[in-house]
């Protein structure tokens, strides 16, 4: 199935392309899934990350089909326990944060990293550094798009990535 047709691309500028179409139709979404696991299927994944928000569309259907736990890395000021936090510049120069719940998971749990789009790369490597902090151990990254340019050049370096939109797309 074809489910990047289904992306509208009604703005001039891909990143203001709206993906939330693929998940409003069951077997476009399950193929996307299927798609994004692909690098990873029987390789041991134990906990899915999803990054705030789409990401944690996207991360938990996967983890639903690997059969692990979703964990949030969730937007400053969001949750209501004890976390990390990580501050960092996105891709348009405006000052984030992301917490994670501190301690959720043993030490060595491999984690598999979840988003929309991945351009610049600011949010995954302040996701990463959430989840190193606490121990887990990066298996990949997957996104729908995820760009290779200069700023994302090292986490395809250091990290298994995977995008499924083209980049000429």
């Amino acid at each position: 199935m074809d489910y990047l047709r289904l992306i509208d691309r009604s703005k001039l500028h891909y990143k203001r392309s709206d993906v939330t179409p693929i998940f409003a139709e069951p077997a476009a979404f399950a193929a996307l899934v299927d798609d994004l696991i692909a690098p990873w299927r029987g390789e041991e994944v134990d906990r899915v990350v999803g990054t705030d928000a789409l990401g944690f569309i996207v991360g938990t259907a996967i983890a639903l089909r690997l059969g692990v736990g979703f964990v949030p890395v969730r937007k400053g000021g969001k949750l209501p326990v004890r976390h990390e936090r990580v501050s960092f510049k996105d891709y348009s120069g405006a000052e984030k944060t992301f917490e994670l719940r501190a301690d959720p998971w043993p030490p060595g749990t491999r984690v598999l990293l979840t988003d929309e789009w991945i351009e610049t790369g600011a949010t995954v490597r302040a996701a990463v550094e959430l989840v190193e902090r606490a121990g887990g151990v990066v298996a990949g990254i997957a996104a729908i798009a995820f760009r290779k340019n200069e700023k994302t050049a090292p986490l395809w370096a250091r990290y298994r990535c995977h995008g499924v939109w083209p980049e000429q797309a």
